[in-house]
């Protein structure tokens, strides 16, 4: 039996029917014995229209039809071509994007956002909120990038998992960038293992879970476990149909192989997200490359070919609205600037993107330009100023969790105290970071995701 809220919002949905009918009926000039012959009575249509009874789906498909409209709209209101013209700003916005127009993409994607929620489709505004989250994440607005994230997952709620794992994985990079790299881990694990549970997983969504959770595995120190998503994610390849998503995965792939001294290997599946992106035209994920890319140059000790890897990419990153991933590479850049013997330069550079980055907001990085001021004070001989930077990067890397880079940190406050004399506050160091390293919990994430099944259940 109904309840009374449902009998409700069935009569509320009849009236709205009822009036989108008449107002389409009066708009052509027709009667409503013109627009119910021959197969329904004018009577049936003033009940329509009335409100009184919610018209069948059949007898709404063939007053569609008279009335040059489609069902969709007179059943739910949504005006005929609306969901095309959304998916087509969406394509819109991405090519704003690479057009340098990023704050246009932006307006865009709201103004479409709105018009989405307006006719709740939900569906829809989800994937627009997902792309106005990134936008937001490319230039640093961390927390209202999360916002769309999580709002788009509440709009999903009731929708297979493979439809939410955009805004999972939205909301785990969000919660990375910010400097919440387990967390990331966490989110990201728990979305693998669900798309695991129940026999053969959607191949798409599981390759995007596994490509995405790489990066804060290697922002842990979590190689092995790195590893293994990447070769879980490659047996998948074969069976995606998006190209993008592989050039990604393959982009991933070269930084767990760099890890592993694997330079050579990391270069060529480099080059195969290189070209896809090239000729895709995806400006945005092509200057990835480039900071990758420059990344390799300075492992093999390539200084000046790296400069130009990361001053491409910069350059890319900036004219495509990406100025906080912009900042990330300026701290590599850096890196560089100083390894090259341009002490005052590389300092300029990363006390500027001190200003910008910190706790909240791009922590792992943040730490880095105080790691690297670090480094170039003792360089100079300025143990103190050395001291202070390194003792301003190590809680922003416990507060990411980055043990590897504590650990380092850490080893490097040790040893200039251990230079000065200072031998218990280096021994207190050097205990820090390994207590940190052994603390349950912090080697392993817990148990690693499920392998994808190779078949689906009998």
């Amino acid at each position: 039996m109904p309840t009374a809220g449902t009998e409700e919002s069935a009569h509320g949905d009849a009236k709205g029917i009822g009036e989108r009918v008449q107002a389409l009926r009066t708009r052509l000039g027709l009667t409503q014995r013109q627009l119910a012959e021959p197969r329904y009575t004018a009577a049936y249509v003033s009940t329509v229209e009335a409100g009184k009874v919610r018209a069948s789906e059949t007898a709404l498909r063939y007053f569609a039809g008279k009335l040059d409209t489609t069902f969709e709209q007179l059943a739910t209101g949504v005006p005929a071509g609306l969901r095309a013209e959304l998916r087509e700003g969406l394509v819109r916005a991405a090519e704003l994007v690479d057009a340098g127009s990023g704050d246009d993409a932006e307006r865009l994607l709201a103004a479409l956002v709105a018009q989405a929620a307006g006719h709740r489709l939900h569906d829809l505004e989800a994937q627009l909120r997902v792309a106005l989250g990134n936008c937001l994440l490319r230039r640093g607005e961390l927390a209202v990038g999360r916002e769309q994230f999580e709002q788009a997952q509440v709009l999903l709620a009731d929708e297979p998992l493979p439809a939410r794992v955009r805004a999972v994985r939205g909301l785990a990079t969000a919660h990375q960038l910010e400097g919440d790299v387990r967390y990331a881990c966490f989110l990201l694990e728990k979305c693998i293992n669900e798309l695991n549970a129940d026999g053969l997983p959607d191949p798409d969504a599981l390759l995007l879970m596994y490509a995405t959770v790489i990066t804060p595995y290697m922002d842990l120190g979590a190689y092995e476990r790195a590893t293994r998503a990447a070769g879980l994610a490659l047996d998948l390849a074969p069976q995606v149909k998006d190209p993008v998503a592989v050039a990604g995965l393959h982009r991933a792939v070269a930084r767990t192989l760099a890890a592993r001294g694997r330079y050579e290997d990391a270069e060529g599946y480099l080059v195969k997200a290189q070209e896809l992106y090239q000729r895709r035209e995806i400006r945005s994920e092509l200057a990835q490359c480039h900071w990758m890319r420059g990344y390799l140059h300075t492992q093999h000790d390539r200084l000046a070919d790296a400069e130009d890897e990361l001053r491409t990419a910069l350059t890319m990153l900036r004219e495509t609205g990406g100025t906080f991933y912009a900042a990330q590479v300026e701290v590599e850049l850096a890196d560089v600037r100083r390894r090259l013997g341009h002490h005052a330069d590389a300092e300029r550079l990363l006390q500027g993107l001190l200003e910008e980055l910190g706790p909240g907001r791009g922590a792992v990085h943040a730490a880095a330009a105080h790691r690297l001021l670090g480094l170039i004070h003792e360089e100079r001989g300025d143990a103190g100023e050395a001291e202070r930077h390194y003792r301003a990067a190590i809680p922003l890397q416990e507060e990411a969790d980055v043990i590897g880079d504590l650990a380092d940190t850490s080893r490097l406050l040790g040893d200039l105290l251990h230079r000065q004399g200072r031998t218990d506050e280096a021994v207190t160091a050097y205990r820090h970071a390994l207590t940190r390293l052994a603390r349950p919990g912090t080697v392993t994430l817990g148990p690693a995701p499920t392998p994808p099944p190779l078949h689906a259940p009998q």
